[in-house]
């Protein structure tokens, strides 16, 4: 993205100035030779105690006024760069409403410090080290159009003009060009706009993904077919390609088609972002870059999500998904990288580098940059600080003793005979990583208070679990795992019992089996586990492992309220979810909400043969993502794509406890939910943020704010969509909330 610094002239210039109420425009006059002082603004750095009244620092901060032609510049983001440590640092604050600021506990080296906030566009950056007082000058930005250069990327998507609700449902290729498999305009919004289409991998709005690349644009006939071109880029391009296939190609084609046309005719968004406001002034945003410019991050753990006071201080974990066989590693107090190798069991194990790009990349041409056997997704963290990750580790078909014919109890009721990801653990006491096989596939797990993993991603119609109890004695995988199908008490009498298959009509005299399979998952204080179901309306479904699991079995399942004319709410496709200490699931959806669900206000049965999934829509609570929504948009809320939540139960933010927190994705930034009200802290620099994987830690009990904090990676497919193009790395993301923004 060019981020440039406005250019003065004798001219007027208009200036974005915050109130308490938003941004608004005014025009000034500036001559040339006041403007050069003023809008370039060289700094004023002077030693603490002279130049900027109230603000105490320390010999490891930061701290000064920013003003501008008007003077103070409230609600804007101070940022502090270095790259004399072992791997680059950047920490941001934001200003309080006397235009002060601090930026804290900054470690020895030489920083570049500048402004960035609406209504701006970037001041000159000031080198200085930790220790003085730096007045800044903010630059107001010449016009809207470079104001909107720093807009968050849900601004610009919000420009994106979905079908009407009165095309659907879709006609065909033939027709409307929708498929007819697109029941509802939400269903539309789910396929190939929201979280489980494009914005499932990529921040869409960004400058790098609303503007063509010159590459592609110029060797296609029209924007339609650079589009058409565009999504078959890379490794990802076949699973893109199709998916546009799936809910109607030349139409979705021609809808991105649009958005990107306007936007390169000069139309800017309608909406203007509000500047940080009371508390989310308080925020302290590090980032450290790990990992290498060609791999990707999906998640990263800091602690024993149960005990955050697991692993203080110690390494954060990052997980490379389908882009690397290693673990980059985070080392805080060092702010120093490293890496750890994982390996496979079977060295046939398939790779991603066998899918070579379906068309070259913009950035990497015909280069195969994905290049991973184990396809790392996600973490869970011991009392010990292990490290259980979710990987490949063999090809597909199951062991022997996973199918029919096996003497092992779970695979006598439900043979697998083929499964994905298992699982690899490593000890930081041994430095080593060891493979273990299990039937079924792992996406997301989680610790029950037994430290038995629970897994999510099936296969279809399947829940697994591993008793890591029984793993450290025997060291037995067959003997420390186990799986149930998903069971509904149909007939309604509290145990299990013969039960009819997925293709077969109900018995209200049976239960009945369901091919579902857990997305996001979490165990409940009760011993149920909770998991998403993706689809529209998708659902939370509870399953009960009973005294033996594989023949006890139970499931409970709640869909989202959607077509119920008995619910006051409507929503759609959930994905990541998690749980609060009063066991009440929260999980965001494609439709624009972060929503929980609350068994305990169900009113009528929960189980039996009226026990429809849409049996509970009482249950349901839905907060609508801030931001503007798409053009044209009626089933949903937000133009925002949230892909994960994390309920933050021990106050590690440091806005309270049990406090939901969800990736903003397109809204840059972390969403808090304090007191039913939206908290946004965005990330401003480099712009981008992406998010997927939520984890938090305790460092030091007794140190307030500064012991505690709120980590994600920044996990976009592609970091070189990020500010700073090509040879951009993945970063890792602090979240901490002072008391104030003036807290050193």
């Amino acid at each position: 993205m060019a981020f440039h610094r406005a250019h003065t002239t004798a001219r007027q210039v208009k200036e974005t100035r915050m109130t308490s109420k938003g941004l608004y425009w005014g025009v000034v006059t500036v001559g040339f030779a006041a403007s050069l002082l003023a809008s370039l603004a060289v700094v004023s750095a002077r030693q603490a105690g002279g130049g900027a009244p109230g603000v105490s620092i320390d010999n490891d901060d930061v701290g000064g006024v920013v003003t501008g032609p008007s003077g103070p510049e409230a609600g804007v983001w101070v940022i502090a760069e270095t790259r004399s440590l072992p791997t680059r640092l950047v920490k941001t604050v934001v200003t309080d409403d006397r235009g002060r600021y601090v930026v804290p506990d900054l470690p020895a080296g030489d920083y570049d410090v500048w402004v960035r906030g609406y209504g701006l566009v970037d001041s000159p950056k000031v080198k200085t080290t930790p220790g003085k007082i730096v007045n800044l000058r903010a630059v107001a930005a010449p016009d809207k159009k470079a104001a909107a250069e720093y807009y968050p990327a849900q601004y610009w998507f919000s420009l994106l003009e979905v079908p009407p609700k009165s095309d659907f449902p879709g006609t065909g290729e033939s027709g409307n060009g929708i498929s007819p498999n697109m029941r509802s305009q939400g269903e539309y919004i789910r396929g190939i706009v929201n979280t489980d289409g494009c914005t499932g991998c990529h921040q869409m709005g960004g400058k790098a993904t609303r503007e063509i690349p010159p590459s592609i644009l110029g060797a296609s006939v029209n924007s339609t077919a650079a589009w058409d071109r565009r999504i078959q880029s890379g490794q990802a391009g076949a699973g893109m390609n199709a998916r546009f296939t799936q809910v109607g190609r030349q139409r979705a084609l021609g809808m991105y088609a649009d958005w990107s046309d306007r936007i390169a005719a000069g139309e800017l968004p309608s909406a203007t972002p509000p500047r940080p406001q009371g508390r989310e002034r308080n925020v302290v945003v590090t980032m450290w870059d790990w990992a290498d410019p060609k791999v990707y991050l999906h998640d990263a753990i800091a602690s024993d999500k149960r005990n955050p006071t697991v692993n203080a201080n110690g390494p954060i974990y990052g997980a490379l998904e389908d882009s690397g066989d290693y673990m980059p590693v985070i080392d805080p107090t060092r702010n120093a990288t490293s890496q750890i190798k994982l390996t496979v069991r079977d060295p046939q194990t398939p790779s991603s580098a066998d899918n070579p790009p379906a068309a070259p990349s913009p950035y990497w041409g015909d280069e195969a940059i994905w290049k991973s056997q184990t396809t790392v997704h996600s973490f869970a963290m011991d009392k010990q600080g292990r490290v259980w990750a979710a990987a490949r580790i063999r090809k597909p078909q199951t062991p022997a003793w996973c199918q029919a014919g096996s003497d092992h109890p779970s695979a006598k009721l439900f043979p697998i005979n083929q499964g994905q990801r298992g699982l690899e653990v490593y000890d930081p006491k041994t430095k080593q990583t060891t493979t273990i096989d299990t039937c079924f596939t792992w996406g997301h797990l989680n610790f029950d208070d037994n430290d038995v993993l629970w897994s999510s991603f099936g296969p279809a119609g399947v829940e697994g679990w591993f008793d890591t109890r029984i793993w450290d004695k025997t060291h037995d995988e067959k003997v420390a795992q186990g799986w149930s199908a998903f069971v509904l008490d149909n007939n309604g009498n509290g145990k299990r019992d013969a039960y009819t298959e997925p293709n077969q009509p109900a018995d209200p005299t049976k239960d009945k089996r369901i091919s579902v399979q857990f997305y996001g998952d979490s165990p409940a204080s009760d011993g149920s586990v909770w998991g998403t179901v993706q689809g529209v309306p998708g659902a939370v479904a509870r399953f009960i492992p009973g005294a033996h699991p594989p023949e006890t079995a139970l499931t409970e399942y709640y869909e989202l309220p959607w077509n119920n004319p008995k619910a006051s709410v409507q929503g759609f496709a959930p994905r990541g979810m998690d749980i609060d200490s009063k066991d009440v699931v929260w999980t965001v959806l494609s439709s624009g909400h972060l929503a929980s669900f609350d068994r305990g206000k169900c009113k009528g049965t929960l189980n039996g043969p009226t026990a429809s999934g849409q049996h509970c829509p009482e249950g349901w609570t839905l907060h609508a993502l801030p931001g503007p929504n798409y053009k044209g948009a009626v089933d949903n809320a937000s133009a925002d794509s949230a892909y994960y939540d994390f309920v933050d139960r021990f106050d590690m933010l440091g806005v309270g406890k049990d406090v939901p927190l969800a990736t903003g994705n397109l809204s840059e930034g972390l969403l808090a939910l304090v007191d039913g009200k939206f908290m946004t802290l965005r990330v401003p620099y480099p712009m981008g943020y992406f998010a997927k994987g939520l984890d938090g830690r305790i460092d030091n009990q007794n140190s307030g704010w500064k012991g505690k904090g709120i980590y994600t990676p920044i996990s976009t497919r592609a970091p070189f969509h990020m500010e700073g193009g090509k040879g951009t790395t993945p970063k890792l993301v602090k979240f901490q909330m002072r008391p104030n923004p003036l807290s050193k």
